[in-house]
């Protein structure tokens, strides 16, 4: 992941058969020198679809195994039909999700991950893993946070009534 510039993705140059730089026209997915930091890199898009919200969740629902559209949303609780929807149109279309439209009355659809997806997933669902274990310690760290944050809170409201009361007795020395 190195960047030249940030916001600049550039090729890779092709090497030839003889060892020498080539070309580099061609197909841009063997070319693409990947840099989620660099503005323009489409690594960054596809990054964002897949540690959104949804996208993550349905990912890691999807490494559970195949669900049909409904059987998904009830998996995801909270996800809204059309964020469902969008999600898994954005995942579908960046090669981690595979639609299999079955050709019967009602049709019947189901929702897989690609070996790309499964890859991706399977990190993702590493990550949740750590997430729910260290829960108890992420806990205690907002209640830690929570309560320095709400001393200074307390400590500023109290300099701020101090500093009132100087200005008020200075006031009150000017008037009289």
């Amino acid at each position: 992941m190195t960047s030249t510039s940030p916001d600049v993705t550039r090729p890779a140059p092709r090497a030839e058969a003889d060892g020498t730089a080539g070309s580099t026209a061609g197909d841009i997915t063997d070319e693409l020198v990947a840099d989620v930091f660099a503005r323009a890199c489409p690594s960054r898009r596809t990054l964002e679809n897949v540690t959104g919200k949804w996208g993550a969740l349905a990912l890691a629902a999807l490494a559970e195994g195949s669900h049909r559209f409904n059987a998904l949303r009830r998996r995801v609780d909270g996800v809204s039909e059309k964020m469902l929807a969008q999600t898994l149109h954005v995942l579908e279309r960046d090669g981690m999700v595979v639609r299999d439209v079955r050709a019967t009355i009602p049709p019947h659809v189901e929702y897989s991950l690609t070996p790309l997806g499964e890859r991706v997933a399977a990190r993702l669902c590493d990550l949740i893993r750590l997430v729910e274990e260290e829960m108890p310690a992420v806990l205690a760290a907002r209640a830690r946070y929570d309560r320095a944050r709400a001393a200074d809170r307390a400590a500023d409201r109290a300099a701020d009534r101090a500093a009132d009361r100087g200005a008020d007795r200075a006031a009150d020395r000017g008037a009289g």
